[in-house]
């Protein structure tokens, strides 16, 4: 809602696939063509940072929070295995030094914003901070940095970025011009936030791929099951397309109507891709119409990575159509 204090910052969704142009060669004055497909895949690693600007005492609101989202999984079995050994007296002063300076930067910044812009310091404010890197991987196996993102949102609204092309920091309202000022006139500051996106952001993304490598990029192909409800309506049915398990999350699900593809205009409603309690993903398309409608509904899954593709037809309706007609001869 737009009135909603805190809005949620998503992490780029990861493993989006690229295909390269099939190459065409001359021999002879006759052309062979070669379809060569390179897929690509591009990788984000992202830490979101929330504080508020002071306890709210409410249950799962914490006054500060940190996350860690690797392709936009927060949750990853390998961290523990790979970690944990790390965990000795000294590597758990590092993290809490850590956590504390990151702690300190974010409400410090929270509590200057306060002060300059004349709000009231007994309201409950929230500030969120993201920042990390996307990149894409090649066909030596290499990850190429694509972009970088480092961005603070305050009370819902976006507050300031950086621009990593110009190296420059982008204020989008008024009340974040002073701080942009401030900031771009800090040489040392903009060097270091462009080399942290572009090398040691991209080297911990490589290096957490690497721990899970095996998991990540073994493929799953969906299951897709389809079928039908009752809704609320007496006169109408409710036909549900449902593809689960699979990984990566980049999926084309589609519902369509005597071949056509049917979009939110018609009623489609999607739940989007939802995460599986074994890091695979779901995703649940749904539109509902009369019972009497007597068209050929499809659903159609694509899932590159595993090079799965299933149509599914609802044949219910053609069912009672031939039985129908069968009576009438």
């Amino acid at each position: 809602k737009d009135n909603c204090p805190l809005k949620v910052i998503v992490a780029f969704s990861c493993c989006f696939y690229t295909l390269c142009p099939s190459l065409l060669l001359k021999k002879n004055n006759s052309h062979l063509h070669f379809s060569v497909f390179c897929l690509t895949e591009k990788h984000s690693l992202t830490y979101i940072y929330t504080a508020f600007s002071k306890p709210v005492n409410l249950p799962g609101l914490h006054e500060f929070t940190a996350m860690g989202l690797l392709d936009n999984i927060p949750k990853q079995d390998w961290m523990e295995k790979h970690l944990e050994p790390e965990q000795n007296d000294n590597g758990e002063i590092q993290g809490l030094i850590y956590s504390l300076n990151i702690f300190l930067h974010v409400k410090s910044f929270m509590f200057w914003f306060l002060i300059f812009s004349n709000f009231v310091l007994t309201d409950t404010h929230i500030l969120q901070w993201m920042h990390g890197c996307e990149g894409e991987t090649q066909p030596d196996g290499t990850m190429k940095f694509v972009r970088g993102m480092d961005m603070y949102n305050y009370d819902g609204n976006d507050f300031l970025s950086f621009d990593d092309n110009h190296q420059v920091w982008v204020a989008p309202i008024h009340a974040a011009e002073e701080t942009k000022r401030k900031w771009d006139e800090v040489q040392v500051l903009k060097e270091y936030t462009k080399g942290y996106l572009e090398k040691e952001c991209m080297e911990w993304m490589s290096k957490f791929r690497g721990f899970g490598k095996e998991k990540i990029e073994k493929a799953s192909p969906p299951e897709v099951h389809l079928f039908t409800r009752k809704a609320n309506i007496e006169q109408n049915i409710i036909l549900t397309c449902l593809a689960t398990g699979f990984y990566p999350g980049e999926i084309i699900l589609e519902i369509k109507r005597n071949g056509r593809v049917l979009t939110k205009e018609d009623g489609l409603v999607t739940s989007g891709n939802r995460p599986n309690h074994d890091d695979t993903f779901q995703r649940r398309d749904h539109v509902e119409f009369l019972k009497s409608d007597v068209s050929t509904y499809i659903c159609e899954v694509k899932h590159l990575a595993s090079n799965k593709h299933v149509n599914k037809t609802w044949g219910e309706k053609l069912f009672v159509v031939f039985l129908y007609l069968s009576l009438l001869i």
